[in-house]
């Protein structure tokens, strides 16, 4: 291992807030005198199944770990992921099953170690802990931490001061998280800046069942696709580190001309005189910054997958959107659909509808009649035809109005909903 202080100051590059400094400093030291790896934890919760840039902040992070000679515990949060962490949200978060977790979770450690090495990391579902719990045990941890405390969250309190509805199940969630890190015994704890309070709720829990708290470690947020939100699974705007080449490249070239710096930085990972350097072309009016988003996208493609890849992706985007003259930026709206059961074969005509580019079914009809309507670039002309959205498709109507529907934000509700 490297002198403590070394490490210190390579494993503090980049964080927002290191809770204590001083204790990590102490712990460090104290593994380079037992040669004791720390436990290095972050959690998953596949309440999707894509990791995505904003997750590989957090994972790069974990590398630096290994690389200073340290063991990483990744917690997939089977049971947390039932109910989603209400971090951030104005309501409760629909319920998802043990079944529908247990499958978004089956493909999360083949994404895991395009960045960690398998060698130096445990895999850990917290169902190993939570299933095993009597309604005794549970009582037992809840009577750990109050629920003044609780509510010190500022996203619990708004919505108790705003009289919207808390489940107490929620209640609960900081608290599985927190007991993960006991059940691990972490030395340290990694999560996003709005992963704060959660983080925090683990060290007090580790010392009421007597174990030496962790150090909180909290990173930078991504914004999504959209520029504004958070990048997360649960709106849509993410970019997956295992999708499609093509995917991936096509998504980061819809990203707003604004966010190209922060995905330089926190997506590939630019620093210093190169980052410094993306913001001055970026401001210089000679500069085109569809240009920067090729560079970013090719970038992007290659690190979690090859050159090889990124240029086959820029060739098949270049084939299928530049030169047929598309924008820069495609809308992404949420799309309901109604009557709609099967995903892999949706009606054209209520689904131009739904993304917002007609005003009825019956103008969708008049301009497939007319070849005004185009699907990934191809015409459409028949209006019983159907698509599948099991994957990112592209929608024209006439020559201006355009619309990416992404299956994570395409809802098939009942007729009767």
């Amino acid at each position: 291992m490297l002198d403590p202080k070394e490490q210190l100051d390579i494993l503090l590059e980049d964080v927002v807030e290191a809770i204590k400094e001083d204790e990590l400093l102490e712990k460090l030291e104290r593994a380079c005198r037992e040669e004791r790896p720390l436990r290095v934890k972050q959690g998953f919760d596949p309440s999707a199944p894509d990791l995505h840039l904003g997750h590989a902040i957090g994972l790069r992070k974990l590398k630096q770990f290994q690389e200073l000679g340290h063991t990483v515990v990744v917690i997939i949060g089977d049971y947390t992921g039932m109910i989603g962490d209400p971090s951030e949200r104005a309501e409760t978060r629909p319920r998802l099953t043990h079944q529908e977790v247990t499958e978004h979770a089956k493909t999360y450690q083949e994404q895991l170690y395009k960045i960690v090495d398998p060698a130096r990391t445990e895999v850990r579902m917290n169902g190993e802990w939570f299933s095993q719990m009597s309604f005794a045990d549970v009582m037992d941890l809840a009577g750990r931490y109050t629920v003044a405390r609780i509510l010190e969250r500022d996203d619990f309190a708004r919505r108790f001061q705003n009289q919207q509805p808390i489940s107490i199940h929620e209640l609960f969630y900081p608290l599985m998280q927190g007991y993960d890190s006991v059940a691990i015994r972490a030395d340290v704890e990694l999560g996003a800046t709005e992963q704060k309070f959660n983080c925090l709720v683990g060290r007090e829990l580790q010392k009421a069942y007597d174990i030496e708290p962790q150090i909180v470690m909290l990173l930078p947020v991504l914004e999504g696709t959209d520029g504004v939100k958070r990048m997360s699974k649960s709106t849509g705007n993410y970019i997956g580190i295992a999708e499609a080449p093509r995917e991936i490249y096509g998504k980061t070239m819809s990203i707003p001309d604004s966010s190209i710096p922060r995905y330089f930085e926190l997506g590939v990972g630019l620093k210093g005189r190169e980052l410094a350097a993306v913001r001055d072309r970026l401001e210089s009016p000679e500069e085109n910054p569809r240009d920067l988003k090729r560079e970013l996208a090719r970038r992007l493609v290659s690190l979690y997958y090859d050159e090889q890849e990124a240029r086959a992706a820029e060739e098949e985007f270049d084939r299928v959107f530049r030169k047929r003259g598309l924008p820069d930026e495609i809308p992404e709206p949420s799309i309901e659909l109604r009557g709609q059961e099967d995903r892999s074969a949706v009606w054209i005509v209520p689904l131009l509808k739904a993304a917002g580019l007609v005003k009825s079914n019956g103008e969708a009809r008049r301009l497939i009649q007319q070849g005004g309507i185009r699907v990934d670039g191809e015409q459409v002309t028949d209006v019983d035809y159907t698509v599948s959205l099991d994957r990112p498709l592209l929608l024209q109507a006439g020559k201006r109005r355009f619309a990416r529907a992404l299956p994570d934000r395409v809802r098939l509700l009942q007729e009767d909903a």
